[in-house]
């Protein structure tokens, strides 16, 4: 690396004096226009917290923990001073840019000068200098300029001498959106074209690989910290260099939607596959609004606006993700675009969806916050895209780009909602990342192959993937296949697991888990909870059912799985986790408590579990019984059909080539099928597969 004791060259003193980042003169007096207009709230929170950083200090020495904050807080203090033109923001964005500039180094328990810290630090400190200008007077603003020089060169050094490995190539993380955005931010201010350049080179890849459908395999937490961040770049880019990437990057155009989807009924918490810290960390504010003016996304509009009005504080202080949302003030105020009208999701988004690139399909039963959820997930690590395209790209050029560290080994697992709370659940974070932590299925006791470390699916071989096929997602209906038999260790002897996971449009379940393995095996089946399940009368001479009840406040289920023999206990599971390595000492713990359900030792597995949500303070008796062959009987009405091996379904009423048939009241969904006959209807008959919704009007 460069000697970086003392500031480079390359950094031109004057650059950035004449022009400011994201604000021009026309800009500014319409915003200046519309402070005590459409814009008030965008400035009360500005405003706010600014005061909050006048009653609160910066460190005069570096502290274990991260540092991020400084960077948003001298951004929100200069905006405000440009806005108003009052001295006393100028003067407090001086004390947290002076703490910044005084530390010999950004970032002290990990990669200092080269992770997080600079990168948010660089972001930060760069929008300040461009807005502050000269107003921060000669010694002040050279102050500023040098250390900026300084840090950048440092994180530029970096990322060039560590391209191939870590964050600097990593196209599909946070660090690498962060810290090359913080880089960009920084090079335009100063100019420093080899910054921008080597950001905009980056950056552009990260644009072009992104999934196109918008799902992030880092998780919603993940998402919330590092998605602003694609944002901001593409902001910066069409800004500086008139350069507009925003219908080239298909990924930001549909992610708003991955992230509606994967909110929990009421909107207030999250579905949290992935490393997620808590169920409260998910809203960005900002990014919804840029989001919402980019994309012309109503929904996105809405959710901001129910955010900021309804859940805003909550999360703020409950969430466990620092700096959290209160520093992105300046860009809920600068990407706020009144002329996008809200549109309430539930007048126009389906509850069903799914997500091809991260094999993620959800549920649910409305928009209502008393709603039931499913959302179930399989794919290979980081995704399709990502999986494909890092091995092809690491082939040719000796590289490791993966970095899927946040992706849980999690393939074939899913999580359930109903009526306000939890009732099947993730474990969230975790450092040692195991499957046992999930709703899958444990062989003889183990889980994935490379699992109990913090990347599952580092040095993986490119085989060892898991998919979703047969996708139904629609008319209150899903259906998919999860084929996971590749992620565990070979010498299991797994030939095949596969789990068929039903929702019907009441929100009852059905989940089929099959397996095949070389050797009699023990096949658990694992089902975690916030709080134990009770168990619910004694089975049968031969019944083969273990009967469970899972309660949380208002919500609860019926559980019974069906695999003759089985035994059943329930056990506690913690997990521990320290989920960034610049604060050593934070710690996030979550207690699961798990119920195995293990039939006896065979080459085969079949086990039949269905789920049926009530209400637990008028609570329903359980209907579901099973039907010859792999047939389900929910009651209200609602039956599932699944093929056997043949690929056939003859049952109760029901004649089909098909993998599955969905009989909901008078309507009929399918899987695969070329023939069905209901009750003596024909409502299909082809040779071409057809998966959907039938149209109840005779054959087709």
């Amino acid at each position: 690396m460069t000697d970086t004791t003392t500031a480079p060259a390359a950094a031109d003193p004057g650059a950035g004096a004449g022009r400011m980042l994201l604000l021009d003169d026309a800009r500014l007096a319409d915003l200046r226009s519309r402070l005590d207009g459409d814009l008030t709230p965008q400035w009360r929170r500005l405003a706010e917290q600014c005061d909050l950083y006048r009653r609160t200090a910066p460190p005069a020495e570096h502290p274990m923990a991260s540092i991020t904050y400084l960077g948003p807080a001298a951004a929100n203090l200069a905006l405000a001073y440009r806005l108003t033109g009052q001295r006393h923001y100028l003067e407090e964005a001086w004390r947290w840019i002076s703490a910044a500039v005084s530390l010999d180094h950004w970032g002290r328990a990990h990669l200092p000068d080269h992770d997080l810290d600079a990168g948010w630090i660089l972001h930060g400190l760069s929008l300040a200098y461009s807005w502050l200008g000269d107003d921060l007077g000669p010694e002040r603003r050279e102050a500023l300029r040098a250390k900026l020089a300084l840090q950048g060169e440092r994180l530029h050094d970096f990322a060039v001498e560590s391209e191939g490995g870590w964050w600097s190539s990593s196209w599909w993380q946070n660090h690498h959106w962060i810290c090359h955005t913080g880089l960009a931010t920084a090079g335009y201010a100063l100019g420093v074209p080899a910054w921008t350049e080597r950001a905009k080179a980056a950056m552009g890849t990260v644009v072009d690989v992104l999934p196109a459908d918008g799902s992030d395999m880092e998780g919603v937490v993940y998402w919330r910290y590092g998605v602003p961040w694609l944002a901001t770049y593409l902001d910066l880019l069409q800004d500086a260099e008139g350069l507009d990437w925003w219908d080239r990057c298909r990924f930001l155009a549909r992610t708003f939607f991955y992230r509606l989807h994967q909110a929990a009924p009421g909107y207030e918490e999250i579905v949290d596959h992935g490393d997620c810290h808590d169920r409260r960390s998910g809203h960005s504010v900002a990014l919804y609004r840029i989001l919402a003016s980019r994309y012309g996304i109503g929904e996105a509009q809405w959710l901001a606006d129910t955010v900021a009005e309804r859940f805003f504080w909550r999360e703020a202080y409950e969430s466990g993700v620092k700096p959290g949302v209160l520093p992105e003030a300046w860009a809920e105020l600068l990407w706020y675009d009144a002329s996008v009208a809200p549109v309430d999701p539930a007048t126009t988004v389906a509850g069903q969806a799914a997500f091809e690139d991260l094999g993620l399909l959800t549920h649910r039963t409305s928009w209502d916050a008393d709603a039931t959820l499913v959302s179930f997930k399989s794919s290979p690590g980081g995704g399709h895209t990502a999986w494909d395209t890092s091995r092809r790209i690491d082939a040719e050029r000796g590289w490791d780009t993966l970095s899927a560290g946040h992706h849980h080994p999690d393939a074939g697992s899913f999580v359930l909602a109903s009526r306000g709370a939890w009732l099947l659940v993730d474990e969230g974070y975790s450092n040692k990342k195991r499957a046992g932590h999930h709703n899958l299925v444990l062989v003889d006791g183990h889980g994935f192959a490379g699992e109990g470390r913090y990347h599952v699916y580092a040095d993986a071989p490119p085989d060892r993937t898991a998919d979703m096929v047969d996708v139904l997602a629609e008319g209150g209906f899903l259906h998919g296949r999860a084929r996971t038999g590749r992620m565990y260790p070979g010498e299991l002897g797994v030939e095949s697991l596969e789990r068929t996971l039903v929702v019907m449009p009441s929100g009852r379940t059905v989940v089929v888990d099959r397996g095949r393995a070389a050797e009699p095996r023990e096949w658990t089946v694992l089902f975690h909870a916030d709080h134990p399940t009770d168990e619910v009368g004694e089975p049968g001479p031969d019944d083969g059912a273990v009967r469970r009840v899972l309660r949380n406040g208002r919500a609860g289920a019926w559980l019974t799985t069906h695999a003759p023999g089985a035994a059943a206990e329930q056990v506690v599971t913690d997990v521990e986790a320290n989920p960034t390595s610049s604060t050593p000492s934070l710690l996030v713990t979550r207690r699961l408590h798990t119920l195995r359900v293990t039939p006896p030792a065979s080459r085969d597995l079949l086990a039949v579990t269905t789920i049926e949500p009530f209400d637990a303070f008028r609570p329903t008796p359980p209907a579901a019984r099973l039907l010859p062959e792999l047939g389900v009987d929910l009651g209200a009405g609602e039956r599932v059909y699944l093929a056997g091996p043949d690929g056939a379904i003859e049952a109760d009423g029901v004649t089909a080539r098909a993998r599955a048939v969905l009989v909901a009241g008078g309507r009929v969904a399918v899987v695969g099928a070329t023939r069905v006959e209901v009750d003596g209807r024909v409502l299909l008959d082809g040779d071409a597969e057809l998966t959907g919704v039938l149209a109840d009007e005779g054959a087709r």
